[in-house]
């Protein structure tokens, strides 16, 4: 298949993923969900985040890396429907895919300095999983202090353990595969 036919199919699946995260905005607005009508407001808005990263930085995302995002953003609004409380293994998908995501960008980032990115990924992406538990927490105390029904859940101290190794995950496969993976966007990359 050609270059132009790969980015003609992967803007097409991207326009797709982003369907489905409309469809799960309009879901959770039916069912009265703001937990899930703001996660898809949030989600919709990061499919777009590749178009601005290559406006300001000058590098073009391959139509997988632009779809593997896009489904990483649909995988977390879904799981505002249920799959986070009904799917056991659901949160463990999207904090390995979002990490692999924050993880891939400081990848990049360090690795277009000149830097090391071992460390950096490591650093920032037990910093951010940490940020994120406990963010998921004070959302979740405000919440039942409030008397409303909270954006994001805070389950159980195993599942905050949980959520950081599948962080950890996520960044140990950035830097087992990054330097392949994401060789397009090193200073002259393919």
């Amino acid at each position: 298949m050609s270059r132009s036919r790969r980015t003609e199919v992967g803007r097409a699946v991207e326009r797709g993923l982003r369907y489905g995260i409309v469809a799960v905005f309009g879901e959770g607005f039916r069912r009265r969900s703001p937990g899930a009508v703001v996660n898809a407001a949030f989600s919709f808005a990061a499919t777009f985040l590749p178009d601005a990263v290559e406006r300001v930085w000058g590098v073009e995302f391959r139509p997988w890396q632009r779809v593997y995002a896009g489904v990483a953003m649909l995988a977390h609004a879904v799981g505002m429907l249920g799959p986070y409380d009904d799917t056991w293994w659901w949160d463990h998908v999207t904090h390995t895919l979002s990490t692999t995501l924050l993880a891939g960008f400081v990848h990049v980032a360090a690795d277009r300095r000149g830097r090391d990115p071992r460390p950096r990924v490591l650093a920032v992406s037990v910093f951010a999983g940490l940020l994120w538990e406990l963010l998921e927490y004070v959302i979740h105390a405000v919440s039942r202090r409030l008397g409303i029904e909270p954006l994001l859940v805070q389950y159980s101290a195993r599942d905050t353990a949980l959520d950081l190794a599948f962080d950890l995950l996520g960044a140990l496969l950035v830097l087992a595969f990054g330097d392949r993976l994401l060789r397009n966007f090193a200073p002259g990359g393919e």
